[in-house]
């Protein structure tokens, strides 16, 4: 059974994603920031720095690599934030996030993001909710990082690989962050949370080429429900495609151990592709200071012409906590594309929060 102290540890060292991407804080997110840190400062400077070292090899690729990688359990970032109070309740708020390679000390995660790639936005803070105008993460990706044990990982959740990982056969159209969003989250009421995003398309003759995303959170004590729904007509390199995708799950935690639960399906109307996702994880406190993680997802993927595939996907984790900022990581991750050999990867890791 886990002490309180690292009960406080766990959840400080999880709530890192949703806290730097909005202002609200949702809990039980695999990432960190220093629990110190003050809301109502002028300006803060904050981020995550990780790397990785894996021996990797996909299901459908003819032989594996040994990279080390920045990131691995969290896509290194750097940010800055601000707030202003209005009075009244109502505070004026600006995020800028950069993604950046530790490893090779570049900016962004590839050649093709900008200095602000990761959240952009000023907005409002209100009674009424939060208001932001800018480039901003999805809240669909923000609620597949809420519904498994390895987060945001676009290297070892299956959930997150199959979704967005191109090595994967990714199921989701777009990245995970929107340009030109304009966007609404609610005030909390009774555990419900509603968040609108609407992303304009930004391109010369695509008028109602436009995205939306439509999200619905609820939690009470333990119990934690999402749902989502986004339509994708602009996407980064793929102006003409047109995507419907689909989320709910749910996590519990029963403090001996915590669960996850997901489905997801996709519709690419453009191409004629469709998905269907099951996920499910678990989180099993292992020492006051560590965890073990296991994750499970399973697409089935049409394609045109009635061609079928079927990719599972499986990791198992052990995650060390060194203090509340810093934590060191192993994993092992399985997958199989049907009609293809199995692979395998291999990797260990380290982060830390400032």
């Amino acid at each position: 059974m886990r002490t309180e102290r690292s009960v406080r540890v766990g959840r400080r060292l999880t709530r890192g994603y949703l806290a730097v991407a909005s202002i609200a804080i949702w809990s039980g997110v695999v990432h960190a920031q220093p629990a110190s840190a003050d809301l109502s400062a002028p300006i803060q400077l904050y981020g995550l720095v990780g790397t990785y070292i894996a021996q990797s090899k996909v299901s459908s690729a003819a032989q594996g690599s040994v990279v080390l990688g920045g990131g691995g359990l969290a896509t290194s970032f750097w940010g800055l934030r601000g707030k202003e109070d209005l009075g009244g309740g109502y505070a004026a708020i600006f995020v800028l996030e950069s993604f950046f390679r530790p490893n090779t000390g570049q900016v962004g995660r590839n050649a093709t993001d900008g200095l602000f790639s990761r959240n952009a936005y000023v907005g409002f803070a209100t009674p009424y909710g939060i208001f932001r105008f800018g480039e901003q993460t999805t809240h669909t990706y923000l609620n597949q990082i809420l519904l498994n044990p390895f987060g945001s990982s676009v290297v070892f959740s299956p959930l997150i690989v199959q979704s967005y990982t191109t090595a994967y056969n990714n199921t989701v159209v777009g990245d995970t962050v929107w340009a030109n969003v304009a966007s609404y989250e609610s005030a909390t009421y009774m555990g419900l949370t509603g968040t609108v995003q609407y992303g304009f398309s930004g391109t010369t003759g695509h008028q109602g080429r436009d995205n939306l995303g439509l999200n619905l959170n609820y939690e009470n004590g333990p119990l934690q429900i999402a749902l989502s729904g986004q339509r994708v007509r602009s996407a980064v390199n793929m102006p003409n495609v047109e995507q419907y995708l689909y989320l709910a799950g749910a996590t519990y935690n029963a403090n001996f151990a915590k669960f996850y639960a997901a489905m997801q399906t996709t519709n690419t109307t453009t191409t004629e592709v469709g998905s269907h996702t099951y996920e499910l994880g678990l989180s099993i406190p292992a020492t006051q200071t560590s965890a073990v993680l296991v994750e499970w997802a399973r697409t089935k993927q049409s394609a045109p012409k009635d061609k079928d595939s079927i990719r599972n996907t499986a990791s198992v984790g052990y995650d060390y906590y060194l203090s509340k900022r810093t934590d060191v990581y192993a994993v092992y991750s399985y997958d199989k594309l049907s009609g293809k050999p199995s692979g395998s990867s291999y990797g260990v890791g380290m982060r830390h929060i400032f």
